[in-house]
């Protein structure tokens, strides 16, 4: 075990032997003006140490809410949701969260971007810059660490929010479709890359995507949400390697299995790629 996952499970002791992630028969309601809008109905689901979980469903099916409820940005209406047996009732601090726009502040370097995050947690400084450079050398940036969002590409700007959103070493990991803006080629690197960062940091992950393949290439089980109201319609098991070759994961018997029971249960309305 390398120095970085020894620090993530240091982080998640504490909770013995609780799920990182516990949702239990969670419901959402929205009020609106004209009427009450049900999102999540009854979604329960444990998340284990170090497991990479994916969640795939039909737009508006509650992804997003489910996220948000575990960072304690959202209150469940009726349920509960735990991060390592502590219930969530508010804002958590031991999460990070990458959205689908990098939201960089054009006025500060990479660097100062990633450094955004110390500022606001008050980290010791010295122990930050460190930290920064480590991520820096992790996602591939170095030589890029003083250019500004604009010098950017889109692939580099969602490093940049990712070296950001790790940067205080967070044992839980949240990830709202952080690729679904790039090309085709940039968004493939991007799960080569978000691979091996998970695999050696250790964290963690909860990953919403629209893409059926990008979700099984990453994850080590894939929940499949219905139409609104959200609710769990089945979890598949991925029987790959936590290592994972890109060209010939794609060709595997598992892979294709996965991927088609996964097609099969969203059906045409589901809009996943």
């Amino acid at each position: 075990m390398n120095e970085e996952v020894e620090q993530t499970v240091a982080l998640a002791e504490g909770g013995g032997d609780a799920a990182a992630v516990d949702v239990d028969d969670v419901a959402v309601r929205f009020r609106t003006r004209k009427k009450d809008v049900l999102a999540l109905r009854q979604v329960s689901l444990s998340v284990a140490t170090g497991e990479f979980v994916a969640i795939v469903g039909p737009s508006g099916c509650g992804k997003s809410t489910l996220l948000k409820l575990v960072a304690g940005l959202l209150k469940p209406s009726s349920g509960a949701v735990r991060l390592h047996g502590d219930a969530v009732t508010g804002p958590r601090r031991d999460i990070g969260y990458v959205f689908q726009r990098a939201a960089l502040l054009e006025w500060r370097s990479a660097r100062r971007n990633i450094l955004l995050q110390a500022e606001m947690r008050h980290m010791p400084s010295a122990a930050a810059r460190k930290r920064a450079d480590e991520l820096i050398d992790m996602t591939g940036l170095r030589g890029f660490e003083d250019a500004y969002p604009h010098e950017l590409s889109g692939g580099m700007q969602q490093r940049v929010a990712l070296c950001r959103a790790l940067l205080h070493r967070p044992p839980v990991l949240l990830m709202d479709e952080p690729f679904g803006a790039l090309d085709a080629l940039t968004r493939e690197q991007m799960n080569i890359e978000l691979n091996r960062i998970w695999r050696e940091t250790g964290t963690t992950v909860l990953l919403v995507t629209h893409s059926i393949a990008e979700a099984v290439y990453l994850a080590n089980r894939v929940v499949v949400m219905s139409a609104r109201p959200g609710t769990v319609t089945e979890i598949i098991d991925v029987a790959l390697p936590a290592e994972r070759d890109y060209a010939e994961t794609m060709g595997l018997e598992e892979f294709s299995s996965a991927t088609t029971r996964i097609r099969r249960l969203l059906g045409a309305a589901s809009g996943a790629e």
